[in-house]
């Protein structure tokens, strides 16, 4: 059955008419006349039987329901044109997968390896994208995402990669001016706005008094508590993957005992299994696994 659907045309000068309030520079926008621009107008509206905008002498202006659809129009049309976009930058000869990272894990651990999967595999594009909760892979558009164990992944494939185990850590001109076994209860402490009671979980394991645990500045990523620490604003529990190259360079010291109660498992989460996967998420797959043993096994050294 034939979709009810206006022209793309009419819709074009609908959404630029309606976001300029005027006809004649939407016209100018869209490289018509006012007169053309006028006429798909008057043609969407005898489309859908319903004015769109109020005419007042030679002024125009939105109706109610030309609002309301003005809104849904131009949803509609900047996906059209990102999903247009998106084809049209895709390689000619190649493949692409589109990937939902933790923002952190993207920036710190995943983006900084992707040059060496791009040599194994220089006909394939990694497209990245942050997604910070748990989502519906199914028809979310992305291939995998790389997340948390969590109940929301009923149903897809899991591979663990990493374990996300906290570290308090800190610049070294922090402890500058005092012993490096000094009392976290006396350093200013940063956290993390997610995981508020992370610090007082590490207290009770590592066996230490912190009189107030939830004073101290609060962050919603792992990157920011990190360069915060760098700046010396305070010591940070971040997870201990993230900052080898801090820690070995000395711009981070951790003096302190990481903290194995506080720990989470990061994930690649497929909707199939590995072995029935398109060819170019397979190769992502097993040389992300790959990867995160090689890392796995330089932590724990």
């Amino acid at each position: 059955m034939r979709r009810k659907i206006p022209s793309n045309s009419a819709l074009q000068a609908f959404e630029a008419a309606a976001r300029h309030g005027s006809f004649a520079r939407a016209a100018e926008e869209l490289a018509l006349t006012e007169g053309a621009v006028s006429r798909q107008i008057g043609r969407l509206e005898a489309f859908l039987g319903v004015a769109l905008f109020e005419r007042v002498g030679n002024r125009v202006r939105l109706a109610p329901n030309g609002t309301r659809y003005a809104v849904q129009v131009r949803e509609i049309l900047d996906r059209l044109e990102r999903d247009s976009l998106y084809l049209m930058g895709q390689p000619i000869e190649g493949a692409s997968i589109d990937i939902a990272a933790i923002p952190t894990f993207a920036t710190r651990w995943l983006i900084p390896r992707l040059k060496r999967f791009q040599n194994k595999h220089p006909n394939i594009t990694v497209h990245i994208a942050e997604r910070m909760e748990p989502f519906i892979l199914a028809g979310s558009g992305f291939d995998a995402a790389i997340h948390f164990e969590h109940p929301a992944w009923a149903g897809m494939h899991l591979h663990r990669l990493l374990e996300e185990v906290l570290v308090p850590v800190c610049s070294p001109a922090l402890l500058a001016d005092a012993d490096a076994n000094m009392s976290l209860n006396e350093l200013p402490r940063l956290h993390r706005r997610q995981n508020p009671d992370a610090w007082q979980v590490y207290a009770q394991e590592a066996g230490i008094v912190l009189t107030n645990s939830a004073v101290g500045a609060r962050y919603d990523l792992h990157s920011m508590l990190i360069e915060a620490a760098l700046a010396g604003l305070g010591v940070a529990l971040v997870p201990r993957l993230y900052i080898g190259a801090e820690l070995e360079q000395g711009r981070l010291v951790a003096p302190w005992p990481d903290g194995k109660a506080i720990t989470k498992n990061f994930c690649l989460v497929l909707p199939e299994p590995i072995e029935l996967s398109e060819a170019p998420l397979q190769a992502f797959a097993k040389w992300i696994l790959h990867e995160a043993q090689g890392s796995a096994a330089q932590c724990s050294l």
